[in-house]
């Protein structure tokens, strides 16, 4: 009797061991920074943070040139490259025209634009169900991306890109 109770309270302490060290909200987060390109002189980093199904993405930026600027996800994590062509294209794993995030046809990774203020700096904030991080969902998966900032606005229509101009900035999206 006194096994079996012994065995009973192992099996339960185990169980509640589990549920109280696990994270109750599922919640991850992916920090990354940029890295110039192109002779430019922008930095910053980004934060992804997957909770309840959905990834919330934030871009901070700095030393761009005032105005508009497009960012995406590209395919690949590579930043190597001096103009930050090492990315590859857009992240397309559906296989879709380039547009604009949420209206028609438009690939995972074309995040958007954003405006840098009169000292260079910009924000961008961004939260969806369709990317996750680390899931193993080739239509999801942000990890193992990259992470571009251009010189110029996202035109929307463009193919394959959006006419963006120069890549001035690059982050892989690893861990």
């Amino acid at each position: 009797m006194k096994k079996i109770i012994l065995s009973i309270g192992v099996i339960l302490a185990v169980i509640i061991g589990c549920k109280t060290t696990g994270n109750s909200d599922d919640s991850k987060k992916l920090n990354v920074s940029f890295e110039s390109k192109s002779n430019s002189t922008v930095t910053g980093a980004a934060t992804f943070i997957e909770k309840k199904g959905k990834v919330t993405f934030t871009a901070k930026l700095s030393g761009l040139k005032p105005g508009v600027h497009a960012i995406h996800i590209h395919e690949k994590s590579d930043c190597s490259a001096a103009d930050g062509s090492s990315a590859g294209g857009h992240w397309n794993p559906t296989f879709k025209k380039h547009g604009q995030w949420g209206v028609g046809e438009y690939h995972k990774g074309d995040i958007g634009n954003f405006t840098a203020d009169e000292n260079g700096n910009g924000t961008i904030t961004v939260t969806t169900d369709e990317w996750c991080i680390g899931c193993g969902d080739q239509t999801k998966d942000i990890l193992g991306k990259g992470l571009i900032v251009h010189q110029g606005a996202d035109d929307y229509v463009s193919q394959p890109a959006g006419n963006a101009g120069a890549r001035v900035a690059c982050s892989a999206i690893i861990k």
